[in-house]
């Protein structure tokens, strides 16, 4: 006979009263992987009138997430889970940097302790709210001091040394002095990106079974943001590039290079001699394959592009010329300083050997010092927007400019980008607007307003036509033409001001505009009829006696 299964000689969970009052229910859930201890899913239930019965509940609740295991498997913190995340993200250096330099910044000091169990919506909701508020975290309750380093400094230089007089916009130590902290947030893109940040580690989590669920995926996050290029106009790029030109001949060709292709500061900085494919009667090509940037010890290396992928820019005989200077001046440095140039070197290079590149940043902030003593406000990435904008305004298709640009996605990352320049060039290549309008009615005070002035005799600095038309408009004000009488005949007026008959006509034409003068198809042009009667013309001014006798 089979023998019956043994029935469990306790209940699995516990109920154990508190010095409080209230019931701990404890219910086993295996061993933690991180921590490699028991793991215990435990909740308190607080005193009230059905206590017991609502702990057997919890208990129950509790042990159905145990069987159906969407239990929390250990109890590691957000410090814990990102950390394993970093370690094992693969991802471009800079990036992982970007996103280390976030989280050490806003999401360890809020969520590093919290437990990935007790993290929840609300709780997520809550940080970014504290992100759009204060991107410090200050506490709100008094007034916190921005210091401008975190090294021993003086907050105030003033003592001992004060401002000189009549100084509105202060001196520098007034620029340098550490003032009190206001509340300013952060962007929605930022916080977005410590959005994404952090989900990603959950993400994680739930695949190493840490969680059961991503919270992430339910919390309230910060919409696109819409994209808005501010690229500098026409003259004010022309004037950058000639005071750049002014100041130094390399950085001109830098700057103009750069504007011309459109590339990042850092493909900029990382483009080579024999990036640059020269054809036989045939444009030459600029190969766009590398980037600068600095590694996590300072130093500068080359990596990828932005986006991966390599882009060949067509060059003009101009452009290409600017090169070939470049070249030659490069040869004449390194010829001066007595090294061998490399026809591998680095095109932009603060050394004569071309062996090492220029730094991102410094390109970065010598382009703000110049656009700030030009009073110019823009800055490098807007000479991007600059190319992508002449792009378009010349007629290139979104799938041409987006592959010039290094723009991902088969153009869409170029359409979301510039949708207004892309509209205003399909506007300007329909001509004019199609849309019937009708022309509402003129009142008498606008017709009054559009009346042609005619000029004044008593200005010397005329045209002829205008000489003709203010000594005509003359004899019509002093009476010497009456209305309905005859100008002189345009052949007359010409013979008489020593002109051509076409300006005695345009002056003709101006006094019938102004309303001075009617005429009509095969009739000699006469004075207008006085709108006003109580404006009387010569022939009227004689007295009662004059006219009886």
């Amino acid at each position: 006979m089979a023998q019956e299964p043994r029935k469990p000689t306790r209940p699995r969970g516990s109920i154990r009263r508190l010095k409080s009052g209230s019931l701990q229910v404890r219910v086993y859930a295996g061993v933690d992987p991180v921590r490699k201890k028991d793991l215990y899913l435990d909740e308190v239930v607080p005193p009230g009138p059905h206590q017991e019965k609502d702990a057997e509940k919890v208990r129950t609740r509790l042990l159905s997430q145990v069987d159906e295991k969407r239990n929390p498997k250990t109890r590691a913190t957000v410090d814990q889970m990102m950390t394993k995340y970093f370690s094992v993200l693969d991802a471009d250096p800079q990036t992982i940097r970007g996103y280390r330099s976030k989280y050490e910044t806003h999401i360890k000091p809020l969520l590093g302790s919290a437990q990935l169990a007790r993290l929840d919506v609300e709780t997520l909701d809550t940080f970014y709210a504290e992100l759009r508020r204060c991107r410090i975290h200050c506490t709100g309750r008094k007034k916190d001091i921005e210091h401008r380093t975190t090294k021993p400094h003086q907050c105030d230089e003033h003592v001992g040394n004060r401002c000189p007089r009549n100084n509105p916009e202060g001196c520098r130590r007034c620029r340098r002095m550490c003032k009190p902290h206001v509340c300013k947030g952060l962007a929605d893109s930022t916080v977005r990106q410590i959005h994404w940040i952090l989900s990603g580690g959950l993400d994680r989590a739930v695949v190493w079974t840490w969680i059961s669920v991503n919270p992430a995926e339910h919390a309230d996050k910060p919409g696109l943001p819409t994209p808005n290029p501010q690229p500098p106009t026409v003259d004010e790029v022309g004037q950058l590039i000639n005071a750049a030109f002014e100041e130094d001949e390399d950085w001109g060709r830098f700057l103009s290079t750069k504007t011309i292709t459109g590339s990042r500061r850092g493909e900029m900085c990382a483009l080579r001699f024999t990036d640059r494919v020269r054809r036989k009667d045939a444009k030459s090509v600029l190969k766009i394959e590398r980037s600068i940037f600095v590694n996590d010890n300072g130093a500068l290396e080359e990596k990828d592009t932005k986006t991966h992928q390599h882009r060949r820019v067509v060059l003009e005989p101009e452009d290409d010329a600017v090169l070939d200077e470049q070249e030659a001046a490069a040869r004449r440095r390194a010829a001066s300083a007595g090294v061998k140039f490399d026809p591998n070197g680095f095109i932009y290079s603060p050394v004569p050997d071309g062996s090492v590149p220029h730094h991102p940043d410094t390109v970065s902030k010598r382009f703000a010092r110049l656009a700030h003593r030009l009073e110019i406000h823009t800055s490098l990435k807007n000479q991007r927007h600059y190319n992508a904008t002449e792009l378009i305004n010349a007629g290139y298709n979104v799938r041409a400019a987006a592959g010039r640009l290094g723009h991902s996605g088969g153009g869409t990352t170029t359409l979301r980008v510039y949708t207004a320049w892309w509209s205003e060039a399909e506007q300007q290549a329909a001509g004019s607007t199609p849309v019937r309008m009708p022309r509402p009615k003129s009142s008498p005070k606008d017709e009054a307003k559009s009346v042609v002035e005619l000029p004044s005799p008593a200005i010397e600095e005329l045209g002829p036509y205008q000489r003709i038309a203010a000594d005509l408009r003359g004899a019509i004000d002093s009476g010497v033409l009456a209305p309905g009488d005859a100008l002189p005949s345009e052949k007359s007026l010409a013979a008489r001001y020593g002109v051509a008959p076409s300006t005695a006509h345009r002056a003709v034409a101006l006094l019938i505009a102004a309303g001075h003068v009617t005429a009509s198809r095969g009739k000699r042009a006469t004075v207008a009829g006085s709108d006003n009667p109580s404006i009387a013309s010569v022939t009227e001014l004689r007295s009662p006696s004059a006219s009886r006798s």
